[in-house]
């Protein structure tokens, strides 16, 4: 590989505190050589050639914390080849996957088996979760030491949440003693049973079931709770209501914790299911404007960490249902970034803290080296151009299942190109 020149970007790298007008050099091994205002073309030699990128944004690569992907089991709604195509096209170079897979990852063979095939077909870098309980029912704690040893970063039941306290209590102990990352999907089963949709006028106008927003307060309010007793590494997966954010904003200087909040709820709110579109149905459900406005909110005062895709795709036939029937989830991953900057375009949120919690929040949170462009680090990048009109269209996404919940929906910024270990695995052309 010879070595590549980036000039006249915008650069932005929280982890490094980086925004500055600059440039990137990468060298023959793909590793950050320099990075910053210090590059430039009087500091480069005159007979190299460079990429001029006048107009243009570098961003770490991003590092999405939620993403469900097919294999092993499910290969016809997503696999590692397709996910990592999506991702790239959206900036993402990282991809936390989570254990809902048939089978699930509950066990070292699977995840030996896990690693080897995306190894072998993943282009992105990919770092699996595993269960917190054995075959995701709620009963009996995996072997977090193990799993751990074989790399696993985090755990978690997906899509499903702890329901008994005391089992939760062990959980957190454990996790406690050998430094596990918890990572919970809050929702409370008997609040939440049969609900479809946001508990509210919408619901009543539907006539579905409604999800009250208690579900997902009252476990984030007994975890929390027992966390101050068992401090480990905890994070909440994903928030969508203002009363999980009061509950947060309250329990914030007593214990140590990470918040998530997935891109859909920051984006969208109930009145956009109009008239029972399923590709909205997603867990937590889209709440009220009021909620969403909280979210952003949320995000100015730190109260929040990371955004992420909660990329979940699901096939056609599993979502041209009824609403109750039909499949919970969207795909996301290939447009986590470009529907973020419409927090930065309308003034909501500053493009630096949409990054930080893109990048180096969420590696952060995991314990990875990534989502930075430190010197000496692989080059796993983005160029963007935040100014770039387009349409989102179902039959122009790369991911496999085409579940999108923003179809039809006009942004502004799109990525250019991405770079892993300096290599360009996607350019738009």
């Amino acid at each position: 590989m010879k070595k590549k020149y980036f000039l006249n970007a915008h650069i932005i790298d929280p982890k490094n505190s980086i925004d500055e007008l600059g440039g990137l050099i990468i060298n023959e091994n793909g590793k950050i050589e320099a990075v910053g205002k210090k590059v430039n073309k009087n500091n480069i030699p005159s007979r190299e050639k460079f990429i001029d990128l006048s107009g243009k944004h570098i961003f770490p690569g991003l590092v999405d914390m939620r993403v469900f992907v097919g294999e092993p089991g499910l290969e016809y709604k997503e696999n590692f080849r397709t996910l990592s195509n999506a991702a790239l096209s959206g900036g993402v170079t990282s991809a936390i996957t989570m254990p809902n897979t048939q089978p699930v990852i509950d066990n070292v063979s699977i995840v030996d088996f896990l690693k080897r095939r995306g190894r072998d077909k993943a282009k992105i870098n990919i770092y699996p979760t595993a269960t917190l309980t054995k075959n995701l029912e709620g009963k009996n704690m995996t072997e977090f030491g193990l799993l751990q040893g074989k790399g696993i970063v985090g755990f978690t039941d997906g899509v499903k949440t702890i329901q008994n306290s005391r089992l939760m209590s062990r959980i957190m102990r454990s996790a406690y003693d050998l430094g596990s990352l918890i990572i919970q999907h809050a929702e409370d089963y008997h609040l939440a049973e049969s609900g479809t949709v946001n508990d509210g006028i919408i619901a009543t106008k539907l006539g579905l079931q409604g999800i009250t927003d208690l579900a997902e307060k009252v476990i984030i309010e007994r975890d929390l709770s027992l966390l101050e007793d068992f401090n480990c590494r905890y994070h909440i997966a994903q928030i969508s209501s203002s009363k999980s954010v009061e509950v947060i904003k309250h329990k914030k200087n007593d214990v140590d914790f990470s918040t998530g909040v997935s891109i859909n709820n920051l984006s969208l709110n109930e009145n956009d299911i109009g008239d029972f579109r399923t590709f909205l149905k997603l867990s937590p459900p889209l709440r009220t404007e009021e909620d969403r406005l909280s979210l952003i909110e949320a995000i100015n005062k730190n109260l929040i960490d990371v955004i992420v895709s909660d990329h979940k795709p699901e096939d056609e036939e599993s979502k041209r249902l009824t609403f109750t029937q039909a499949a919970t989830g969207a795909s996301g991953i290939e447009t986590l970034l470009p529907l973020s900057l419409e927090l930065f375009h309308n003034g909501s949120v500053k493009l630096y803290r949409i990054i930080e919690l893109l990048t180096s929040n969420p590696a952060k949170i995991l314990k990875i080296n990534k989502g930075n462009l430190s010197i000496g680090n692989n080059a796993d990048f983005c160029i963007v151009d935040l100014n770039k009109p387009w349409i989102v269209k179902k039959e122009k996404m790369i991911s496999k299942s085409k579940n999108t919940c923003i179809e039809n929906k006009k942004l502004q910024g799109k990525v250019m190109c991405t770079y892993i270990n300096g290599n360009e695995l996607f350019n738009l052309k």
